[in-house]
């Protein structure tokens, strides 16, 4: 039943080149020499990409959120997302570094250097696109209402949610959603804790990505009491960085090699998210 829904719900880069600049010709008392010095000193300031190599650790900014970053039985972090990640660090030739933040803090901690990119099932809302360096969409995704099995014949459409008190992500597309739905909610750390909120019965719903719903909640799951009924929106992926900065290019290459070697459909095929894939 999870993956017919995932089915039909889901079957629906600007690169930034850097250029160096170059002396001007004029030799007045060996001025050519530190405007060169000068020119490069400031493309490679101007060049994200070069600050990441130059550190040599890609810092991701994520959540918890299985299926795109989560802990092994080891404690690594594994994932669609987070595969990808690694794989894009090492094609750099850096390290990859994994922060978790919070959520409604991203683009503060991004702006600030903390991290280098939000890379974690990230939905590419008009807030998201304004203030970052986005890439192209990679995943369809949509938010979902879940609620405890044995009520959910009772919330089948938008109209039965209002008496609801509901549990979403700060900052999150469903808290986007409920609140302009108008529904009461409650703000919190992660969609995680939106589950954990329903399943103690501290909220009556939770809304979250469908891709989290369809790997997280339902028979053989941690959740197995809850489901998801009403689908809120359609959305896409996409992974963001500073403003201007031209890793989002370097990844959107990347993407698109990925798609063509088969790279990107294995991944999505380990963790179950093969049917949101888009095209690159």
């Amino acid at each position: 039943m999870k993956r017919k829904v995932l089915s039909v719900l889901l079957c629906t880069g600007l690169v930034v080149s850097m250029l160096a600049g170059c002396g001007s010709g004029n030799s007045n008392n060996g001025s050519d020499s530190g405007s060169d010095s000068s020119s490069a000193e400031s493309s490679d300031e101007s060049s994200d990409m070069e600050y990441v190599k130059d550190k040599g650790t890609l810092v991701v900014g994520i959540t918890n959120f299985e299926p795109m970053d989560y802990k092994d039985d080891s404690g690594e972090w594994v994932g669609f997302d987070a595969d990808m990640a690694t794989a894009f660090a090492e094609n750099l030739g850096v390290d990859v570094e994994f922060i978790e933040i919070d959520w409604d803090n991203k683009i503060l901690e991004l702006d600030s250097k903390t991290i280098d990119c939000v890379w974690n099932g990230m939905t590419l809302t008009d807030e998201v696109t304004s203030s970052m360096e986005c890439t192209d969409a990679y995943l369809q995704n949509a938010q979902v209402v879940v609620v405890p099995s044995d009520v959910a014949d009772q919330y089948q459409d938008i109209d039965s949610l209002s008496d609801l008190s509901f549990a979403v992500e700060a900052g999150s597309a469903g808290e986007e959603e409920v609140s302009a739905l108008g529904l009461n909610y409650t703000p919190v750390t992660a969609q995680s804790d939106a589950l954990m909120e329903v399943a103690a019965g501290t909220s009556d719903a939770a809304v979250i990505d469908l891709l989290m719903a369809a790997a997280m909640i339902g028979e053989g799951t941690s959740y197995a009491d809850l489901t998801y009924t009403v689908s809120l929106n359609s959305e896409e992926y996409g992974v963001g960085f500073r403003q201007g900065s031209d890793l989002a290019g370097e990844l959107n290459n990347f993407f698109a090699q990925c798609y063509e070697d088969g790279t990107i459909q294995a991944c999505a095929e380990k963790y179950g998210v093969q049917a949101a894939l888009i095209e690159q």
